[in-house]
């Protein structure tokens, strides 16, 4: 267990932060009526992205940013910001810039600001942003409607017809070129992030800060280092998430190895499906199941129910739709992951301590 200086210690530093389907001529339209009259106002945020002081660092525009559909380039600080990925939103905040316009994915919170965020929303005197709609599906005139100079979309699926879309619109920061879709690590979405804003320094060290809290969560426990975990989700039977994913790498980063094989599984996606003959890849260390109540039948099926992670308890089950924490497995962003450690560190101790007595559920 962490001792109580260290939590205060993250607490502190946690408060010192806060400080598809359109032509591309009917985007044109939309883009030219943003312009004129007031009815286009009711259609979009009012306000330009919030910021702490300007905020800008010396030298930081024009920036050019490559991606998988090539290269963006940032001529000066973007006013009107839209997320078209999903956990953008968070990096801005934790840079002092509010978007005017995010992407809702799940939860149903105001503007898809999580309970992590809020302090940081609140710091900035901000509401919650707009919406462009879910996740479900790329909403492009509603993208337009909000007159964004600059739409993000790193923690995202973009392909090249949308990207032309949304491009026409305003510059448009797609997805990294070096990793699958959704699974582009934190430490890179805020690195550029940061340069997309102009305060690549204040990214830098909002990195390195997080960096330093897992650092401190390895050190206090050593029992993690080289255990083996696997995250999972009950989805067309089991799904695995694999070493390009937020959650397999979150793990990673506790000291944890992830079970061999699994890469051979997820391929180059962010996971996949586990056929209930393949159950003993998940006979791990610990395992975090994330949403084990969806489960259609035995969580895992029946030759999970008979490995020792599952007989053992050395199981942590979330929820990521009722309880904040388990929705932060998914997002694992600068402000996500102080939460996620803070709530979950325990709960993993708990698992792995050898002790099938012990209970997960109480360690939170």
């Amino acid at each position: 267990m962490r001792t109580e200086s260290a939590e205060s210690g993250r607490q502190r530093r946690r408060r010192g932060r806060a400080g598809v389907a359109v032509t591309l001529a009917a985007l044109s339209l939309l883009a030219a009526a943003g312009c004129s009259g007031d009815d286009d106002d009711a259609a979009t945020s009012g306000e330009p992205a919030a910021s702490a002081g300007s905020g800008v660092e010396d030298g930081a525009f024009p920036v050019t940013i490559e991606h998988q559909h090539g290269s963006t380039t940032v001529e000066s600080e973007p006013e009107r910001i839209v997320t078209v990925g999903l956990t953008e939103q968070d990096v801005l905040l934790a840079l002092g810039v509010v978007p005017v316009a995010t992407t809702e994915w799940f939860g149903e919170h105001p503007g898809a600001i999580f309970p992590w965020a809020q302090d940081e929303l609140e710091a900035l005197g901000a509401e919650p942003p707009g919406s462009v709609g879910d996740a479900t599906e790329l909403n492009v005139e509603a993208v337009a409607a909000q007159r964004p100079d600059l739409i993000l979309a790193l923690y995202a699926e973009l392909d090249e017809d949308q990207y032309e879309q949304l491009t026409a619109i305003a510059p448009t920061i797609a997805p990294s070129a070096d990793h699958a879709s959704y699974g582009i690590p934190w430490q890179e979405m805020t690195r550029t992030v940061g340069r997309a804003v102009g305060r690549p320094g204040a990214a830098d060290e909002l990195v390195d800060e997080v960096e330093a809290e897992l650092a401190q969560v390895r050190e206090e426990h050593p029992e993690f280092e080289g255990a083996s975990a696997v995250a999972a989700t009950p989805y067309e039977g089991i799904f695995v998430y694999g070493p390009d994913d937020p959650r397999g790498r979150f793990l990673t980063a506790l000291g944890f190895e992830l079970p061999a094989g699994l890469a051979e599984i997820t391929g180059d996606e962010y996971g996949g499906n586990l056929s209930n003959e393949r159950a003993d890849m998940l006979d791990v260390d610990v395992i975090v199941w994330v949403d084990p109540d969806d489960a259609e039948g035995p969580l895992g099926g029946p030759l999970y129910d008979t490995l020792a992670v599952h007989t053992e308890g050395r199981e942590v089950p979330l929820d990521s739709y009722d309880d904040p924490l388990g929705a932060a497995t998914s997002f694992v962003t600068p402000l996500s992951l102080p939460y996620l450690l803070d709530g979950i560190v325990p709960q993993v101790a708990a698992a792995i301590d050898g002790d099938p007595a012990t209970t997960v559920a109480d360690a939170a």
